[in-house]
């Protein structure tokens, strides 16, 4: 059951993340919230550099595959987020960017220092994980469209949040705090499947 999830979590995000730089390519844009894709390339360039130092792990593996695809989606939001910019703010792209890039990475060092290697990345991962879930409703709703999203990132994303959700909170011994998390990831993920499902209607509705 332990391989069977981290496998399905390793497979189904990997999955966000090709088809988010597969969309971003084509759409010319990005498919990741910029907060979201800072506090995920800083947690997976921190847990792989720490995760070399150990014996490998099949996570390990997967973080750094992770990071490899985390990079190409930041290429795309340094060369196409400034569109996503209000026009009065576009000259603060860059500091802004690297200003949340910095701090994202900071966060990600805390947790690492307070909690340590083995409940650190747990509790960081998760808590990024709703955060992550709520900001893809709200870029959905920013953009006004579906551009550089997908129905594949979308159900990719929930059960890649899923399978690690009860693996750590249930499998593992029972954690409320990762149960939360998860269970609030889930609402939002699958409340975001459902604006997908319906987006055209719901752009009708707003036009008419």
């Amino acid at each position: 059951m332990t391989l069977f999830l981290t496998l399905l979590s390793g497979i189904s995000w990997t999955l966000v993340y090709i088809d988010c730089i597969r969309l971003g390519i084509k759409q010319k844009t990005y498919g990741i919230p910029l907060f979201a894709l800072a506090l995920n390339i800083a947690w997976e360039g921190l847990y792989s550099f720490l995760g070399l130092k150990l014996p490998i792990r099949i996570q390990t593996i997967v973080n750094i595959i992770w990071f490899i695809f985390d990079l190409i989606i930041v290429v795309s939001y340094f060369k196409y987020g400034k569109n996503d910019f209000p026009k009065s703010a576009k000259k603060y792209f860059i500091p802004f960017s690297i200003l949340t890039f910095a701090s994202c990475l900071a966060l990600q060092l805390a947790f690492y220092w307070e909690f340590g290697y083995s409940h650190g990345p747990i509790y960081s991962a998760f808590l990024q994980n709703v955060v992550m879930s709520i900001l893809f409703i709200i870029m959905l709703f920013h953009r006004n469209s579906k551009k550089g999203q997908s129905m594949v990132i979308a159900v990719a994303k929930w059960l890649g949040t899923l399978a690690p959700s009860i693996l750590m909170g249930v499998v593992q011994g029972i954690n409320v705090y990762v149960i939360t998390c998860g269970i609030l990831c889930s609402i939002f993920d699958i409340l975001y499947i459902i604006l997908l499902l319906n987006w055209n209607k719901i752009l009708s509705a707003n036009n008419t």
